[in-house]
């Protein structure tokens, strides 16, 4: 009788145990999966950008959330690895440059969460205002899409040239309506446009690529676009479909916060801005 009657009371002991467990999650509102730590991988370009994203991944573990970062050199590579599953999201783009990388390639990436934006400058060593710009100058520009025609849409505001009236924000040199001046607009690599400011009259730079390229923003830029209502702010970015995954509000909100941007305003240095 002892023996068939303690049967019963061991499972029920081990239901109760089991219940016992369950009950910190529970209490939670977590399942056991979500209590795991998540890993992802986010892709990044290499400079400044690594050493704000450390920030990132230390706030992110503090909720849970792995971060390993991918550091890459070339724009063209955290689209394609996005869409290829190789990365989980990344960091480096502005609207319009998405738009045109998902119209190339069809990728199906979305904006998950603002980061922060840097104004494209007009820098010169040779003249001190736009106003000094020589007859004949050459002005380099960033030769990728959304750069180049960001880079005229500069110059068409500091009325070095005049675009076709209608042009989008994919400007090429074939929509320069007029040019007074008769500069010559010289296409080069955005990470190469800034070096040869020397070679240059005038260049058109990323704020990012001008820190690398040694440009003093003080000294050397002549004119920066607008900041308000600029469409150029840079984001996070995920595939389609996952922006409202937990993990994704997870990365956002350790971006997003008072400590990254202590870490962002001391390697800027007060280049690039918040834009959330």
């Amino acid at each position: 009788m002892r023996l068939a009657a303690s049967a019963p009371s061991r499972s029920r002991r081990t239901v109760l145990a089991l219940m016992v467990a369950a009950l910190p999650l529970a209490g939670l509102g977590l399942s056991a999966a979500q209590a795991e730590t998540k890993s992802i991988k986010v892709g990044i370009m290499s400079g400044e950008d690594e050493d704000v994203w450390r920030v990132v991944t230390a706030e992110a573990a503090k909720k849970d959330l792995k971060i390993e970062t991918v550091v890459f050199n070339d724009y063209t590579q955290p689209n394609e690895a996005l869409e290829n599953g190789e990365i989980d999201a990344n960091a480096f783009q502005h609207q319009p440059y998405l738009d045109n990388q998902i119209k190339t390639n069809g990728y199906h990436i979305v904006n998950a969460g603002f980061t922060a934006v840097w104004p494209i400058g007009l820098y010169s060593r040779k003249a001190h205002s736009v106003a000094e710009i020589q007859e004949g100058a050459v002005i380099g520009v960033p030769n990728d899409p959304s750069n180049e025609g960001r880079a005229l849409k500069l110059l068409e505001r500091e009325g070095v040239i005049k675009l076709k009236s209608g042009t989008g924000i994919l400007a090429t040199i074939a929509d320069i309506e007029s040019n007074p001046k008769k500069v010559e607009i010289k296409e080069l690599d955005a990470g190469v446009v800034g070096r040869a400011i020397d070679d240059l009259d005038a260049a058109v730079v990323n704020t990012d690529w001008a820190l690398k390229a040694g440009l003093d923003a003080e000294k050397d830029r002549i004119a920066q676009e607008p900041i308000a209502d600029n469409p150029y702010r840079n984001f996070i970015a995920v595939k389609a479909g996952s922006e409202n995954e937990p993990w994704v509000k997870a990365l956002v909100a350790a971006y997003q916060n008072p400590v990254v941007k202590v870490e962002f305003d001391r390697v800027y240095k007060g280049t690039g801005l918040a834009a959330y």
